[in-house]
């Protein structure tokens, strides 16, 4: 169900690391759990971040959530085509990358599919 190329934080972030460059985004689980996601407020470019800080947030039909930082980086981009259309998220959730970031602290916390899936069962 959870695509093993990605790792998963506890607060329901997947990040898709490539060497010390990753992507950031929701779950499908994240997503299912909010319903229609109508807006999205994401970080400027070179905003340092601390993981587990917050670093925008995302709105939905049913609930305003805020949006967790897996790893310590600092963002090197923003998806601001999906600032500008927030309901792709809805149907590619593992897709749809919210930010990038060049990651300077440790991953081994992050959780692979299968501990993944086995937290939102």
């Amino acid at each position: 169900m959870y695509p093993a190329d990605l790792k998963y934080t506890n607060d329901h972030e997947w990040i898709r690391l490539a060497g010390t460059e990753a992507r950031v985004g929701i779950t499908e689980y994240a997503q299912k759990q909010l319903g229609d996601i109508v807006y999205l407020e994401l970080p400027p470019v070179g905003r340092t971040l601390k993981k587990g800080e917050v670093f925008g947030t995302v709105e939905s039909v049913k609930a305003v959530s805020e949006l967790y930082s897996p790893v310590d980086g600092e963002v090197t981009e923003v998806n601001s085509a999906l600032v500008q259309h927030p309901e792709k998220v809805n149907s590619d959730p593992h897709g749809a990358w919210m930010i990038a970031v060049r990651v300077s602290g440790d991953a081994s916390h992050l959780l692979d599919a299968e501990q993944y899936t086995e937290l939102t069962q």
